[in-house]
């Protein structure tokens, strides 16, 4: 968070107030009323669509059974939902109800003590999950349920992390730090691509650190991995070390490219054009393909002579019409890049359809594509 907010309520006739925190970037509740095991499912999901916050005081289980209630609600909601024939229209349609899905269900709120711990019953022991996610805190504070559980479920991933065949062992994500469980087709793409160079490369993005660590073991001497976000970089240097290979990277918190040039740079952009409404989608949503394009547009400076570009991407977001390829062509042009040559993979893992799913041609028709750019 960038500002401290606070979020007031009142209590026993007393008038209280606590630092509101919301990773998700939900907005402070205009208002805040206290709610516990009496709470009737249909009046709290009332309350959350309009916007109005629910601290919980009654039992922590119970208020995991609201906020399931709750959310079966929000998709019954979202699913009679009657979308625009437009394909683009109707993603931007189904994007806007899917915040004010994600709004409505950050309504049910839990009270937090200074160092992380939850002042209800039977609450579980999370201490270290928000040491971790937040650091060391000096104030109590209100925060979404459903953010709690995230954050419980995002420390678990952490500790059992996720199988990357290639390397021959896993890599473990950080809490707010992208983890491409069941996509591991990006993966592959890196680990099987012809090298241009085994002495110097950027990756560009790093996030987990998942592709320098490829890289890395693929025989590249010398790595810089660049990454916007501290958690992120934390992460990439906390596994490089772990697989025995941070000798050879250098981690560099920046927008984008570090000076100079390289043999082989390698980026994975957010694969879909789109407003982020967590910190986790800035790994999937790009709004106007900034990374993308600055990507690109700074490509040709950054290769050293004879040196590829590597894009990683889907091509999701042609299918629901959000980027024709025609643009994503258009934009190697502009850029001054060459296609050296494309590789592409479908999902490793077969899509299943589901009836949650709105675009499910979309989803099964979807590829990932490395493609091998090169400055004309």
């Amino acid at each position: 968070m960038s500002t401290r907010q606070v979020v007031r309520w009142t209590e026993a006739d007393e008038e209280r107030s606590a630092r509101w925190r919301s990773e998700d970037g939900v907005p402070l509740p205009e208002r805040t009323v206290v709610a516990d095991d009496r709470t009737v499912p249909g009046a709290a999901y009332r309350l959350a669509a309009d916007g109005t916050g629910m601290l919980w005081r009654g039992d922590f289980r119970n208020a995991r059974r609201l906020l399931r209630d709750m959310k079966e609600r929000a998709d019954r909601a979202l699913r009679e939902r009657k979308l625009p024939e437009a394909p683009v229209e109707a993603y931007r349609a189904h994007r806007r109800a899917r915040a004010e899905r994600a709004h409505t269900l950050g309504m049910l709120l839990v009270p937090f003590e200074p160092d992380g711990a939850v002042a209800l019953r039977n609450a579980p022991d999370v201490q270290e999950a928000c040491k971790e996610a937040y650091g060391s805190g000096d104030e109590p504070f209100v925060a979404p349920l459903r953010e709690l559980l995230h954050l419980i479920w995002a420390r678990e991933e952490r500790r059992k992390g996720f199988e990357v065949p290639a390397l021959g062992d896993r890599v473990h994500p950080h809490y707010g730090v992208f983890t491409p469980v069941g996509r591991g087709e990006y993966m592959d793409l890196v680990a099987e691509a012809p090298l241009p160079t085994r002495t110097l490369a950027f990756d560009i993005g790093t996030g987990s650190g998942v592709l320098t660590a490829l890289l890395a073991h693929r025989g590249v001497e010398r790595i810089v991995a660049t990454d916007q976000e501290p958690r992120a970089l934390t992460c990439a240097r906390e596994n490089l070390t772990r697989l025995g290979l941070a000798g050879r990277v250098e981690f560099l918190r920046t927008d984008l490219f570090p000076p100079g040039r390289a043999g082989l740079v390698v980026c994975n952009p957010p694969w879909v054009p789109g407003e982020p409404h967590s910190p986790v989608e800035r790994a999937m949503y790009d709004p106007d393909s900034r990374m993308l394009r600055g990507f690109l547009d700074g490509l040709a400076a950054h290769l050293e002579p004879g040196g590829e570009g590597w894009l990683v991407i889907s091509d999701f977001a042609e299918h629901v019409g959000l980027r024709p390829r025609s643009e994503l062509l258009a934009a190697f042009g502009a850029a001054g890049l060459e296609v050296v040559a494309r590789t592409d993979m479908r999902p490793r893992t077969p899509w299943v359809p589901d009836e949650n799913e709105p675009f499910p041609a979309a989803r099964a028709a979807e590829v990932t594509s490395l493609w091998r750019l090169a400055a004309r």
